[in-house]
């Protein structure tokens, strides 16, 4: 027998609306996506260190009625073309439709991990050395409940002063600036 090798993958976990873009509410036009700043550079980064890049979101504006899950569809295909125009590969986006008041509960809706256990069953990933980026602390909350220790709390605005999250952070540029400097 030769020796076993861990085939885990590791994986960046991002919030769509407030990380990858600018968040307006129950977004689902094309025309209405406007990217954060560093959002491409971020990715690339991680994507350089050997992560998947993997988007978990909720989207409770299908259950509420205001787009369908088509509507999502294909703007999560022009997402993942957007990407890849710029050599970066969304491995894939998972989405919870759901609300709690209209649907009822799920597993799925964050703060609850289901996405990302989602992915670390059907990627083998390694979620203690994966990494979570959210704009709220639904999104850190549901890292930590998946045992995913690396965490930030993107805030642009500086308005949050205290998070479960590894690190809040004002500017996307920080988390791999900071992350460079902190293991050398």
């Amino acid at each position: 027998m030769g020796l076993q090798t861990n085939t885990m993958k590791k994986a960046l976990f991002l919030d769509r609306d407030g990380v990858i873009n600018v968040d307006k509410e129950y977004l689902y036009k094309i025309e209405d996506v406007e990217f954060e700043d560093g959002i491409f550079e971020l990715c690339r980064y991680f994507q350089n260190l050997g992560y998947l890049i993997i988007i978990v979101t909720n989207q409770s504006g299908i259950a509420r009625g205001y787009f369908t899950t088509s509507d999502l569809l294909k703007l999560n295909e022009w997402l993942v073309d957007e990407f890849k125009k710029r050599d970066i590969d969304i491995s894939k986006i998972y989405y919870c439709p759901h609300h709690p008041d209209i649907t009822g509960e799920c597993r799925c809706r964050k703060p609850k991990p289901g996405m990302l256990l989602d992915a670390k069953d059907e990627f083998d990933l390694d979620l203690l050395n994966s990494c979570l980026i959210g704009d709220k602390e639904r999104d850190i909350q549901s890292a930590i409940d998946a045992g995913v220790k690396e965490s930030y709390l993107y805030n642009p605005l500086g308005d949050i002063k205290e998070s479960k999250a590894s690190k809040i952070v004002k500017k996307l540029e920080d988390i791999w600036k900071n992350r460079d400097a902190d293991t050398k």
